[in-house]
């Protein structure tokens, strides 16, 4: 084996003998700002990013509104309703006057629910940490209102709320203002997979319907 691999790399030497080094461009696409710093926005561009953003999010088939923030718990009460989400996981840190219209049992996750409590539940209200326009994605970080990771994946129904200056306008703006070490979960519209024939099926490694209100 070490002979045959010896035999190739000389080959590919001779080769490559007398080929000049050519110098391989490094101008990778970074963010508007530098890490721990909020990305500028302008009043111009935050309405194409929200537009984008929301774009994006139908091309994946979540449900999506965009509203005002006086607006944000009549529209969590009616998504529940729509939805018939009668027990809902909303973790601590989460807002709560938006959710106080809901006519749903808010169930806390104190002391942590188990997996088959989160299967038992009809979905999670969450925020998110950041959003990237670009990607049509959310990132939430286990920061508050967002809990640990098993809320988001293990109900059927995810509902999350977005406010518009956590928009930003590509994936190297999201890790600017994301902190490392934290446990992030990136998620672009509901779960889905597909086989062979392209057959997508939905909520295979986590939500079946992703809805998103947008906050202006």
């Amino acid at each position: 084996m070490s002979r045959s691999r010896d035999l190739i790399l000389a080959r590919v030497r001779g080769a490559l003998a007398g080929v000049p080094d050519v110098e391989i461009p490094r101008a990778y696409r970074g963010p508007s700002a530098t890490p721990g710093e909020t990305p500028p926005a302008t009043p111009s561009e935050t309405p194409g990013e929200i537009r984008l953003f929301e774009e994006r999010l139908r091309d994946y088939r979540a449900v999506v509104h965009v509203v005002a923030e006086a607006a944000v718990p009549e529209r969590v009460a009616r998504s529940l309703a729509e939805r018939g989400a009668r027990r809902v996981a909303v973790p601590g840190g989460f807002p709560a006057a938006w959710p106080a219209a809901a006519q749903a049992e808010l169930v806390a996750d104190e002391p942590p629910l188990t997996a088959a409590d989160l299967d038992a539940l009809d979905g999670v209200l969450t925020t998110c940490a950041v959003a990237v326009a670009d990607t049509g994605t959310i990132v939430l970080d286990a920061g508050p209102g967002q809990g640990r990771r098993a809320l988001s994946l293990v109900p059927d129904y995810h509902l999350c709320v977005v406010r518009a200056d956590q928009i930003v306008a590509g994936v190297p703006d999201a890790v600017a203002r994301l902190d490392p070490v934290r446990p992030l979960t990136w998620i672009s519209g509901p779960s889905a997979t597909s086989d062979i024939e392209l057959n997508r099926v939905e909520g295979v490694h986590g939500p079946r319907t992703l809805e998103v209100l947008i906050v202006t």
